[in-house]
């Protein structure tokens, strides 16, 4: 029988108690969000959300097309300067997603002949460009820029670029970026790496953890981003040397064949940027949330791993165990993220706790009490 044999995986996955489904949320939902990305409170800002509404109203609903075709407009050149000028890249392109940024940089730098080196934490995004590259890929220890040093010594082929986020998405731990970049330049490699979590969290107010690292506009060094977390609204992009992007724009298949990011999300993320611009304290303040529930969890006997960005994580004693933990904290009013298998790569569940630059002083108290209340 056709699909047949996904019966079988079905039941693997309950029997493992890793099963997914989606649970719409309605506009409304009175939660206390610990669990989604929204970094910096913007998403439902009313500038971000005008920004979108006026975006539709000018260019449409849609891109129309690819960026080569009709997918292009003022609007998406306008965000690309801005990102560049904001993060210190020399230029800038926009894409779809976070996801489709991270498989077109990763493939596009990645030619026939050439190494990557990848770090073994890294998102499942990059993990997919590693696959589609022609590349050979070698997967190194975690947040250590000697494996890669090793890696790259052994290399005498073509080209060679590593591959990291900046922060780890499952435990929000920071990676050594300048001693990765100093490991790549002893052997003429490229950095390649994912600003998802950092972008508007670390940095001069927000501006990521490449400029915090002193990286911004190195000419060796290739940033991918989403516009979806700080920024509150969707899309991705690649920021670098003018000549990488010009490069990405002819060779990177998730650009050259995607339809291009909506106007309405365009236009949110530029609302967004100029507001971080304004109040660059927002980006502090999701730190001292961050530090502030990690301190406050540990007090209370739980295994909290300390966060270098905004993502705070909590050991859980078994997949079943994350899952009722975070069933019951819906149950109380309190919306968190539940990690299990396959998304930790070290195979231990957790709950993921997201700081927002928003939260007030009673809600922080709030979040840690229920936590703490219904652990298993």
């Amino acid at each position: 029988m056709a699909f047949g044999w996904i019966d079988e995986q079905a039941r693997l996955r309950r029997s493992a108690g890793l099963v997914r489904t989606l649970r719409p949320r309605p506009a409304d939902s009175p939660l206390l969000d610990l669990a989604s990305n929204d970094y910096l409170g913007l998403a439902r800002h009313p500038e971000v959300t005008e920004g979108a509404a006026r975006a539709a109203r000018t260019w449409g609903g849609g891109a129309t097309g690819s960026r080569l075709v009709t997918g292009s407009t003022e609007l998406h050149a306008e965000l690309e300067r801005e990102l560049a000028d904001f993060c210190g890249f020399e230029a800038a392109l926009v894409f779809s997603s976070g996801y489709a940024a991270n498989l077109a940089a990763v493939t596009a730098l990645a030619p026939h002949g050439s190494l990557i080196v990848s770090d073994a934490g890294n998102h499942a995004s990059l993990i997919d460009g590693c696959r589609l590259a022609r590349a050979t890929t070698q997967v190194v220890a975690h947040a250590d820029p000697d494996s890669v040093r090793k890696a790259l010594d052994t290399w005498d082929g073509g080209p060679a670029v590593a591959v990291s986020d900046t922060v780890f998405s499952v435990d929000g731990d920071a990676a050594p970026l300048a001693a990765l970049a100093k490991a790549c330049r002893e052997h003429g490699a490229g950095l390649v790496v994912d600003d998802a979590h950092g972008l508007g969290v670390l940095g001069r107010g927000g501006r990521g953890a490449p400029h915090a690292a002193g990286l911004a506009g190195a000419d060796d060094v290739v940033v991918t981003l989403t516009l979806s977390k700080s920024l509150g609204s969707q899309g991705g992009a690649v920021l670098g040397p003018a000549r990488v992007i010009d490069h990405l724009v002819n060779a990177a298949r998730t650009f050259i064949f995607d339809t291009g990011l909506a106007p309405a999300a365009a236009g949110a993320a530029l609302a967004a940027l100029t507001l971080l611009r304004r109040e660059p304290e927002r980006a502090a303040r999701a730190r001292e949330v961050a530090g502030e529930l990690h301190a406050r969890l540990t007090a209370a006997g739980l295994e909290a791993v300390r966060p270098d960005a905004a993502v705070v994580s909590v050991r859980a004693p078994s997949p079943e165990g994350a899952l009722r933990w975070a069933a019951d904290c819906r149950s109380a009013g309190l919306a968190v993220g539940c990690f299990r298998p396959p998304s930790v790569p070290d195979g231990i569940s957790r709950l993921r706790l997201t700081a927002r630059a928003d939260l007030t002083q009673g809600q922080i108290e709030r979040a840690v009490r229920v936590i703490d209340e219904t652990r298993p």
